[in-house]
């Protein structure tokens, strides 16, 4: 893939999220709200997008894996009946507490962006639109792209763990990933765009080090990792270590959005 091939995948990377809060996964599903626009609280909560800007900003400068955080957030928020925040309702059942969701983070800049706006804009803006702001303005922080917003999202009121079933899993395979996808009226090029998130952000051991020791139980790695790679895996994931240790999931840009994760695919170099 040559140099402007990824900056034009990394732009519409960034384009493809815009399309999110408002399209596939917002406005078709329940939950997204037909009437989202740019400006919804112009007359309402003028500030509100500057206010959710600082709560986001302060918490990335001081732990900058918040960011990818709140990014992976939305996205599986949105891909389960649309971007309507129930994947902030807590429970015993809910979205939240379901195993697809155990290693989601950044509830709490949720909750203080929540916290501000309502005192400036008591009972006005919908947590569902907080969701999306932070992604974004994530992405920003994390040296990406910016795009408008469109708002007025309303809040679900039902969260059910049974509903988190379609989401992409790690350990899912192509067809099926290809199909969930396709369940949400995205195509394979949407999925390989969205891939991309992955350029900021870590996986915890447990989720990848079958594929380094023992692969559908043939006491081997993953013969698809590059053998030049293994190694350094292993060191970050010992055999029997600590599964709960956090690895880049870009090597190239952990912390830094841009077009390092495909150019480490191409090398087979990427822990996702």
């Amino acid at each position: 893939m040559e140099g402007s091939s990824l900056t034009k995948t990394v732009v519409m990377l960034v384009l493809l999220l815009a399309t999110l809060t408002t399209l596939a996964l917002g406005q078709s599903i329940r939950g997204g709200g037909g009437g989202t626009r740019v400006g919804f609280y112009r007359s309402t909560c003028r500030n509100v997008e500057s206010i959710v800007q600082s709560a986001v900003r302060t918490a990335v400068q001081a732990n900058p894996t918040i960011a990818p955080g709140l990014l992976r957030m939305f996205f599986h928020d949105c891909f389960v009946n649309g971007c309507d925040a129930s994947i902030l309702i807590n429970g015993a059942a809910t979205e939240k507490s379901a195993p697809p969701n155990g290693f989601l983070r950044g509830f709490e800049v949720i909750d203080s962006a929540k916290s501000q706006l309502e005192t400036t804009c008591p009972g006005v803006v919908s947590c569902a639109d907080i969701v999306a702001l932070a992604a974004r303005d994530s992405v920003v922080l994390a040296g990406g792209r910016s795009w408008p917003v469109p708002l007025g999202r309303r809040d679900g009121l039902v969260s059910r763990a049974s509903d988190t079933a379609n989401l992409p899993a790690f350990n899912d395979p192509m067809t099926v990933q290809i199909q969930k996808f396709a369940d949400k009226g995205l195509n394979i090029q949407d999925l390989v765009i969205l891939v991309g998130g992955h350029t900021i952000g870590t996986a915890a051991c447990a989720l990848f080090s079958y594929r380094l020791y023992n692969f559908s139980n043939t006491n081997a790695p993953d013969p698809d990792i590059n053998q030049a790679f293994l190694p350094q895996l292993r060191a970050l994931c010992p055999n029997g270590g600590n599964g709960l240790r956090r690895v880049a999931l870009d090597t190239g840009s952990v912390n830094s959005f841009g077009n390092s994760f495909y150019e480490e695919l191409e090398e087979w170099a990427g822990s996702n």
